[in-house]
């Protein structure tokens, strides 16, 4: 996200609403716009097709969909977390002469996960017919290139061109799958969606060499930023991985799971549930990154600087002071806001339900995930805050535990609880992770000046691998 500061401060200065409702929007999009993507799109596939659940062949696009989401996710998340930080090495270096062949290495890297997975998801696990795999096959191939762009395209700091792209491409993804249906059914849902996918691929693939002008050369140094950065390899997949493991053990091993004649489990109760909780965050993201890089980031930035001009031990701390009053400020609009939406969404949960037309079978996984979203949402902020003070360790480990405990808790919950206890396990996993990144925050924070000084000092430590592009 570097330098969406200063857009969203250029938005917010406009001093009209649209300004300000166009900086909110930017930065959830910067933050979460892969996942934000997922959930509206499964969120809108559940609203546009109410019906659907007694038609095999529909039944059978929707869930093409989704396992083309989690898994692209999670193949895709070690990649693109790792060239993320190559880039804005890059763009603080001033030199992003090399970015598109960065890209074209990261997508050959991407390509050698994602399409032998596919060939034995779609062409042995999975039955359906020629015309259907070879469509979902492409579905994920593209689904993946995409979510890798995304990286390269925020990078241009062109948020407006992404929100563009995305908002158009699902218009199209959601009109063709409606037109299509009418002679091919699930097919063709999937052939209009897939459409609707290729449209932003596309267009990110043009704007990214539309911007970076450059020639493509020879091999960059991107290999030694995967050595250098290793822990953002597994903390790739985990961020990704944690979000979906439930939903897989639901699928999977709860009784109540439906299992297709072509080989996909779900279990729609708890997806839908699960779904819907999850975009009840949104907002919250948006105004919390808005927060983080207009205020924190600017005491931040003053922080590190002040070091480097060999400022007094007593500036220092007078630096430090004000970086944690930033957090707090911004933790404490998070909270009520968050807190505020999630307090409405369980209360008036029948409502919601009656007007989405959504059975009732759900509301207590509904309710339950909710909360549970407002934690996964609280534990976003501390990881987010520590990534800007390169925990890249910590940053590992809070994923890891959140993707173990998360699976563990999923588990217990249907062998030992049975349904009224579906959704707990996200719950009090989202509940545990926040708590442990929450101290682990702090106690970085509170020894900030020790770390800046001592353990992220690259002069001190015996042998740093900078990585000096050519």
């Amino acid at each position: 996200m570097a330098g969406i500061g200063f857009v969203l401060k250029r938005l917010a200065n406009r001093d009209d609403l649209l300004g300000v409702l166009s900086a909110f929007s930017h930065g959830t999009i910067a933050a979460a716009g892969p996942w934000l993507f997922t959930v509206i799109a499964l969120a809108g596939i559940v609203l546009l097709f109410p019906g659907a659940y007694n038609q095999e062949d529909v039944l059978n696009f929707r869930e093409a969909i989704v396992y083309n989401f989690s898994t692209t996710l999670m193949l895709s998340g070690p990649v693109y977390l790792v060239v993320t930080r190559y880039l804005a090495d890059s763009i603080h270096r001033k030199r992003v002469v090399l970015a598109p062949t960065a890209l074209l290495q990261s997508m050959a890297l991407l390509m050698l996960l994602l399409i032998p997975f596919g060939l034995w998801f779609y062409f042995s696990f999975i039955e359906l017919s020629f015309a259907f795999r070879i469509t979902a096959y492409a579905n994920l191939v593209i689904t993946g290139a995409t979510w890798l762009l995304g990286v390269f395209v925020l990078a241009l700091k062109d948020y407006m061109g992404v929100s563009r792209s995305f908002f158009i491409g699902m218009v199209i993804a959601f009109v063709g799958a409606q037109i299509f249906k009418a002679d091919y059914g699930g097919l063709g849902m999937l052939i209009g969606f897939t459409i609707g996918q290729a449209y932003i691929l596309f267009a990110l693939i043009a704007k990214v060499f539309a911007e970076y002008p450059y020639k493509i050369s020879g091999p960059t140094k991107l290999h030694l930023s995967y050595q250098r950065y290793w822990q953002m390899i597994f903390a790739g997949f985990f961020y990704n991985a944690a979000i979906w493991i439930d939903k897989w053990i639901m699928w999977f091993i709860a009784p109540e799971a439906t299992v297709l004649e072509s080989g996909f489990r779900f279990f729609s109760l708890y997806d839908n549930a699960t779904f819907l909780a999850l975009l009840s965050i949104v907002p919250a993201i948006g105004l919390f990154i808005f927060s983080v890089e207009t205020n924190f980031f600017i005491r931040y930035q003053r922080f590190y600087y002040d070091i480097l001009e060999h400022k007094t031990l007593s500036v220092i701390r007078a630096n430090h002071t004000k970086l944690i009053n930033s957090i707090k400020e911004s933790g404490r609009n998070f909270i009520v806001l968050q807190g505020s939406i999630t307090v409405i969404a369980i209360l008036l949960a029948t409502k919601i339900f009656e007007i989405l037309d959504v059975p009732f079978l759900e509301l207590g996984i509904f309710r339950i995930a909710t909360l549970g979203a407002f934690f996964h949402a609280l534990m976003l902020f501390s990881v987010i805050i520590l990534s800007y003070f390169d925990c890249r360790k910590a940053f590992m480990n809070l994923h890891a535990f959140f993707f173990i405990t998360n699976a563990l808790f999923t588990y217990i919950s249907i062998e030992w609880g049975g349904f009224e206890y579906y959704g707990f396990g996200y719950f009090l996993s989202a509940l545990c992770t926040f708590m442990l990144s929450a101290l682990v925050l702090f106690d970085h924070i509170r020894k900030l000046p020790y770390h800046a000084f001592i353990t992220n000092n690259n002069s001190l430590k015996e042998k740093f691998t900078g990585i000096d592009e050519e």
